[in-house]
């Protein structure tokens, strides 16, 4: 089937790899303008860019995907389908009535529509999350699901443990999909919760809150946001790794990151900081 794919972050990255390798190798890959990012604030493109070119695969990065330069550089094409994963852009008309649209998307819908699902599914102390594969709507992650499928959530998962099941799972139901065309069905609104993106609030802990939801917010989100803990001196702290104590009325701190400088074990940081 010829496609095109629409996607941006690291996940989408994964999944586009996986896809290349099958019938359904897009002949074009769509994804954001290379951004500023790190301390330096060195112009970086997206990992989905540096993938197509990788993979000799044609490569757009429109400011506006929805604009007519990006529709008519899709339209040339010729998809048959244009495949959504993490896009990180909300899609408009043409797009949504122009193109057979899917996208791919980490959670079992309804549940985390949104921004952030694989992070709001630990935070929340979910057992399980998935993957669902749905047809592109106006609304925000409200289509009618083809093909879903789960996957358990482990009590020491992070994001970085997670993610990875998640993206071969995703390019699994994804080229299900695209090879058998199963029929869609609409979401059961009931069931709807939402997974906003991930603020500077959510990513300080709190002190206060019951530490195994202090672990969950830490794990959720390492290695590639990270958690925090505001200091005395108004810096953060970054928190890498903790546990709750055998007794659980503590977080324990086990790898923290002081600010501008590098991880180490909180063992170390609190030699490194003890009165003198």
């Amino acid at each position: 089937m010829r496609t095109v794919y629409l996607g941006t972050s690291g996940f989408a990255a994964s999944v586009l790899e996986r896809l290349a390798d099958t019938l359904h190798r897009p002949v074009l890959v769509v994804t954001r303008p290379d951004r500023p990012a790190g301390r330096g604030r060195k112009l970086t493109p997206p990992p989905v860019a540096d993938l197509a070119r990788r993979l000799g695969i044609d490569l757009d990065q429109p400011e506006d995907v929805n604009g007519p330069e990006a529709v008519a550089r899709i339209a040339a094409a010729g998809p048959d389908v244009v495949i959504v994963c993490a896009f990180g852009a909300l899609l408009t008309e043409p797009l949504l009535s122009q193109f057979e649209l899917i996208n791919v998307h980490p959670s079992l819908l309804p549940r985390w529509r949104g921004a952030a699902p694989v992070e709001r599914a630990i935070m929340a102390g979910d057992a399980q999350t998935g993957v669902s594969i749905m047809r592109v709507t106006a609304g925000l992650d409200s289509g009618p699901v083809c093909l879903a499928a789960p996957e358990p959530i482990r009590p020491d998962d992070t994001y970085g443990t997670l993610a990875p099941r998640l993206e071969a799972l995703g390019a699994e139901l994804l080229v299900r999909a695209l090879d058998e065309r199963p029929p869609c069905a609409e979401q059961d609104e009931t069931g709807v919760t939402y997974a906003e993106k991930i603020s500077a609030a959510d990513r300080t802990l709190d002190p206060q809150a019951p530490p195994a939801e202090q672990d969950r917010v830490v794990r959720a989100l390492h290695p590639h946001i990270g958690a925090r803990l505001p200091q005395p001196d108004g810096t953060f702290l970054g928190v890498r790794h903790a546990r709750p104590s055998d007794d659980g009325a503590r977080l324990e701190l086990l790898e923290v990151q002081p600010p501008g400088g590098r991880p180490m074990a909180y063992a170390d940081y609190v030699r490194g900081h003890a009165p003198r």
